[in-house]
Parts: C-alpha cells; sequence; structure tokens
C-alpha cells in the first residue's frame, strides 16, 4: 500500500495562497503572491527537489492542477521533468477534457484514496480544498509542511472552520534551513485526546 503525501507551503499565520508568483492566485484580491522565494534558499530549495523526486503519482485540485499545466509542460529542468513524466490525477467534476499530458480526472477524494494501491508516493502540492476533503475522507497519509517565517494576514488557510478533529506525532525529524524555513512531516495518530495538565 502507498502513501499520499500532501505537501504544502505555509506561512506562520496558516496562508498557503500564491506562495510561487505575483499573479499565481490572486483570489480575493490577495496582495502577496510571490511571498515564498525572499525566504527561501538552496538548502530549502534542494530539500523540495529531493521531495518532489520521489513522487510517483501527482494529485491536485482543480485551481492547483490550471495553475501547474500553465506553467509545468514548458519547463524542462529536473522539476518539470519529474511532474511531466509521472502520472497525473486532478479531482475535478466540471474538468471533462486536461491538456496536460498523463492525466487523469477524478470524480471525488474517495476516487483520489484509491491511487495508494497503485502508487507507492502519491505527493500533492497546494489544492487546499482537496486536502481539506482528502483528511475528513482519512485518506492523507502525511502531512508535510514547508513553514516559512513570515505573516501576511490574508489569503487561504487550510485550517479554518470546519477542519476534523485529529492529533498527528511526527514521522520524520524536523529540519530547518539558513533563512528560517522548517519542514515538518506529519502522519494521522487517531482523535483528539484531552486531559488536565500535569496529570
Amino acid at each position: 500500500m502507498g502513501i499520499i503525501v500532501a505537501n504544502l507551503f505555509i506561512t506562520l499565520d496558516g496562508v498557503y495562497q500564491g506562495p510561487g508568483g505575483r499573479e499565481e492566485d490572486p483570489e480575493g484580491g490577495f496582495a502577496f503572491g510571490g511571498w515564498q522565494a525572499p525566504v527561501s534558499d538552496d538548502e530549502a530549495g534542494a530539500a523540495i527537489g529531493e521531495e518532489i523526486a520521489r513522487i510517483d503519482a501527482l494529485l491536485l485540485g482543480r485551481k492547483t492542477y490550471d495553475i501547474f499545466a500553465a506553467y509545468w509542460p514548458h519547463q524542462s529542468d529536473e522539476i518539470g521533468g519529474t511532474l511531466n513524466r509521472v502520472p497525473k490525477f486532478v479531482v475535478s467534476s466540471t474538468l471533462t477534457d486536461p491538456s496536460w499530458a498523463g492525466t487523469t480526472v477524478l470524480p471525488d477524494a474517495a476516487a483520489a484514496g484509491r491511487l495508494r494501491e497503485e502508487y507507492h508516493q502519491v505527493h500533492m502540492f497546494g489544492s487546499g480544498v482537496l486536502i481539506r476533503s482528502l483528511l475528513a475522507a482519512d485518506v492523507i497519509d502525511r502531512l508535510h509542511f514547508w513553514l516559512y517565517p513570515v505573516t501576511l494576514g490574508q489569503g487561504k488557510r487550510l485550517f479554518d472552520a470546519g477542519t476534523v478533529p485529529a492529533s498527528f506525532r511526527l514521522a520524520e525529524p524536523a529540519r530547518s534551513f539558513p533563512k528560517g524555513a522548517v519542514s515538518l512531516v506529519y502522519e494521522r495518530a487517531g482523535d483528539v485526546e484531552t486531559q488536565e495538565m500535569g496529570t
């Protein structure tokens, strides 16, 4: 059985919107597109590249798919080579004719969960709405947060009202990078438990 890994570039205040560029996702008047590059560095970039190199299949929500499909087919670097080579899956109820070669449209989160039966490592990037759906269906095996030392005060956040209560444990040691970014990999650890402090 394989695993589904959700990679999310995220700020200290939980924003994942538009890390890669000013025009990547301006929805809602978001003014900080491209926030990731100034707080990234070569070590963090290399670690992200290592993560992408592990991908056996790519899973995306519709909005992130549209962003990726407009950019990555035209890139020939190592990351572009990987993303263009691996099978791609997009969860959408409206997309009927995907433009990115090697793309299959899936109807829902349950269908996405079944990818673990075919691939060793299925990775997601962005796709916050889909991540929430997969968490609710309990079909995400790991959350890989790339946490950056910046706050934005606006933008899309992964955890908001309606988040499914759950506990997590570190699946790998935390890793920090020169400009202050931190890699944190969590896996589900069951339901939330409560008790009084000091008991």
